[in-house]
């Protein structure tokens, strides 16, 4: 299924701001999610999860996709291993 108009500008959303947020400031992503976008930053990080997991999200960028699953990853493996140590 290709991706939509909505799936391709969270995915350009994305690749635009990762390259500039070293000029950022904390918060305005989240402003911005909601000025350009019209979702919620929570509804926005749902929607980007899904689309990273997609062929055609791949197809569309893929160094940012397999970026934001390396992210991903990373973090999943952070808190197993935070949650191991609690136990």
């Amino acid at each position: 299924m290709p991706l939509d108009d909505r799936d391709r500008a969270i995915l350009d959303f994305e690749s635009q701001w990762f390259v500039a947020q070293w000029r950022r400031q904390a918060g305005a992503k989240e402003e911005a999610i909601r000025a350009d976008l019209g979702i919620s930053p929570a509804r926005y990080y749902q929607l980007l999860g899904r689309l990273i997991d997609t062929a055609e999200a791949q197809q569309h960028d893929p160094m940012l996709v397999k970026r934001l699953r390396r992210l991903r990853d990373a973090r999943m493996a952070a808190q197993a291993s935070r949650a191991a140590d609690v136990r």
